[in-house]
């Protein structure tokens, strides 16, 4: 979905809850990857990969100018002879720290596999994040969620194109005195093509 699509959608959802409750999930994941400096692992359910959503932000962190937000795709039947960016598998939950942010896409109830390893990196220390479909035992475990029935208006593929643009749009500013070369570069510019001062 590109970025006229998801104006276009936020036009239609306007007086609804889902545009405060998909921006603030964003802010949360936002938040947590930009205070830690990345360290985003994303995972979906044994039966749903998150591609969609692992595509969307590695685009919104290249457009945004926060790499924080490009993720780590964590596969269930991930085989050392996939590509690296598809070879990640689960075991890299058991490993996951403080500081690292888990984003957990469950359209469905999870696994007790599942259930088992982001209790796992939770109790190491990371933050978790949930997309999920109304899963008590996920929804407990999260540090913050977002729940999608399956008898809403939208559906979570719909909601996670809101989640990453949201989160690639609501960037943080670059602490002050260590201003991203792009920044200097515009406020250089804007600085060049200023009329000069009126003399009177």
């Amino acid at each position: 979905m590109d970025a006229v699509r998801v104006a276009l959608l936020r036009e239609v959802l306007a007086g609804t809850e889902w545009l405060g409750a998909t921006r603030r999930f964003a802010g949360a994941l936002r938040g947590s990857v930009v205070s830690y400096g990345g360290g985003l692992l994303l995972v979906g359910t044994e039966a749903y990969e998150p591609w969609h959503l692992a595509a969307h932000l590695v685009d919104e962190a290249a457009w945004s100018g926060t790499p924080e937000l490009s993720p780590t795709l964590v596969r269930h039947g991930a085989r050392a002879t996939d590509p690296a960016h598809l070879a990640v598998g689960l075991g890299r939950l058991s490993a996951a720290r403080r500081g690292e942010t888990l984003l957990v896409v469950s359209p469905a109830a999870p696994g007790a596999g599942l259930l088992e390893r982001v209790h796992d990196a939770r109790r190491a220390g990371a933050t978790v994040l949930a997309l999920e479909s109304g899963d008590r035992d996920l929804t407990a475990m999260a540090h913050e969620s977002l729940t999608v029935l399956a008898d809403t208006d939208l559906d979570l593929d719909t909601v996670q194109h809101l989640v990453s643009a949201a989160a690639g749009e609501n960037a943080l500013p670059a602490p002050r005195g260590q201003r991203r070369f792009r920044d200097r570069l515009s406020r250089l510019a804007d600085q060049l093509t200023a009329p000069p001062p009126a003399r009177w």
